[in-house]
């Protein structure tokens, strides 16, 4: 039996990708999950998939904030307390930093950070009390193989990731010593095949760049893990414990080159990578 088995979780950008398969992961291992997403037909399309597993759903943006915590705070109040909280929903946008428009970039800021940091503050007290009377609870931030290293026309995703990344170390290190039930997890996808990279807004690509490149197709064709796989994946890390987890290959891969050749990483694998974006 799962240990996720009767437990309440919360999951945001769950209308596709990772976050349905999380949704459809979790209520199959016995969990209760309330969904969230700003796309109202996707997010109808996965309750839908759900059948007659337990759930609740709201449409809203998560840079919303007062919607997110209305959100947040609804879930004790429908299912009795909230077990954990999987901080999901992301966008990108492509474009060298010189040419990147200040609101994009501070749009990716708001959705694939602020948002995730939102999303902590207003669970962890619910979390933290469930943990508390029950044994475990978690949070769970989704990085990015991204949060790991640089890309080039990525800087406002990168800079996203990499704060999701240092955020949920710090909060990892302060709840073992204060709340050690509570599992902080901090996840890092390769290349996953969801709408990341489809619906990402195409600003400009690097000089010499091919004019007619379809970067979405791009990624579409590289990238090499399911969302099924990603989220079977995230489950298994969740019922074990681990603070991090690695989603594919080529996020393996990415970080042991890092972690070898952290100054001279993309001279060895920057060829291997192509052009691309998302997670």
């Amino acid at each position: 039996m799962s240990e996720l088995q009767g437990k309440v979780i919360a999951v945001t950008g769950a209308g596709s990708g990772i976050g349905r398969a999380l949704a459809l992961g979790l209520a199959r291992r016995g969990a209760t999950v309330a969904l969230a997403d700003r796309d109202e037909a996707g997010l109808a399309e996965t309750v839908r998939l759900l059948g007659n597993y337990p759930c609740s759903y709201r449409v809203f943006d998560v840079t919303d904030h007062a919607a997110l915590k209305a959100w947040i705070d609804a879930v004790p109040a429908e299912f009795g307390g909230l077990d954990g909280i999987v901080n999901n929903a992301g966008l990108s946008v492509v474009a060298p930093f010189a040419d990147c428009p200040r609101g994009d970039f501070d749009r990716v800021m708001a959705v694939n950070f602020d948002a995730v940091v939102e999303g902590c503050r207003q669970a962890l007290p619910h979390v933290k009390a469930r943990a508390a009377a029950q044994g475990a609870g978690w949070i769970v931030n989704i990085s990015s193989v991204f949060g790991l290293m640089g890309y080039p026309t990525q800087s406002a995703y990168n800079a996203s990731k990499y704060a999701v990344r240092g955020f949920t170390e710090a909060l990892h290190l302060e709840l073992l010593e204060t709340d050690p039930n509570v599992r902080v997890i901090r996840v890092h996808p390769g290349g996953i095949k969801t709408n990341v990279a489809r619906n990402a807004k195409v600003v400009a690509h690097m000089p010499g760049t091919p004019a007619d490149l379809d970067s979405a197709a791009a990624f579409e064709k590289a990238a090499r893990t399911t969302p099924e796989d990603a989220a079977e994946t995230i489950l298994r890390g969740m019922e074990a414990g681990r603070h991090r987890v690695l989603i594919g290959p080529d996020a393996r891969f990415v970080d042991w080159v890092v972690r070898i050749f952290p100054v001279s990483y993309w001279k060895r694998i920057g060829h291997f990578l192509g052009a691309g974006e998302g997670r």
